[in-house]
């Protein structure tokens, strides 16, 4: 399958096609469940070596790609996304990055009432790294140049919640 999308995405190249990020996301988004990681990225966010890390250029704004990103998890049965997004981006401000307050904007209004966990770049990164050992995942590359702007979602299981689980366990417990 990766070999496909790759070789697709090369054709797309070379004929003068429009990248078509989004098809190549809906394919790998019915792929991956719980565990499995997608990053809205920064332009400047790095290639990384891992195995199980695929990055798509979407060539597209970040908000776009986001929302995108978002509209169709929320149409997908079987996961739903645990946001998280860098805590140094409270910190930085339009006379450091011009445009980091409208983007701000952007994002709440993109983001909405959905619970989101802020921490530190690197604490992500590192949570990211020990994902990519075991399970996919999926960057998407967008042309935004302000820094600590990456949203990564974590997906998690949309037909069973936490507190199910929590339920089967303490009735497992019980029944040994």
């Amino acid at each position: 399958m990766k070999i496909g999308l790759m070789l697709a995405l090369i054709i797309s190249t070379f004929c003068g096609c429009q990248n078509d990020w989004k098809s190549a996301f809906d394919t790998q988004l019915a792929e991956l469940g719980h565990r499995n990681w997608i990053v809205v990225a920064d332009s400047a966010y790095p290639s990384q070596n891992s195995k199980g890390i695929t990055t798509l250029v979407t060539g597209e704004s970040q908000t776009e790609v986001l929302t995108y990103v978002l509209q169709q998890i929320e149409l997908s049965p079987h996961v739903r996304p645990k946001i998280m997004f860098d805590q140094e981006l409270a910190f930085v401000t339009d006379q450091d990055a011009p445009g980091v307050g409208s983007y701000k904007e952007d994002l709440n209004r993109i983001l909405g009432s959905s619970e989101v966990a802020e921490m530190s770049h690197e604490q992500i990164i590192e949570q990211l790294d020990r994902a990519s050992e075991m399970y996919k995942v999926l960057i998407l590359k967008t042309n935004m140049t302000i820094p600590y702007t990456s949203v990564f979602i974590n997906l998690d299981c949309d037909y069973w919640s936490e507190d199910k689980e929590k339920q089967l366990r303490s009735v497992m417990g019980k029944a040994e």
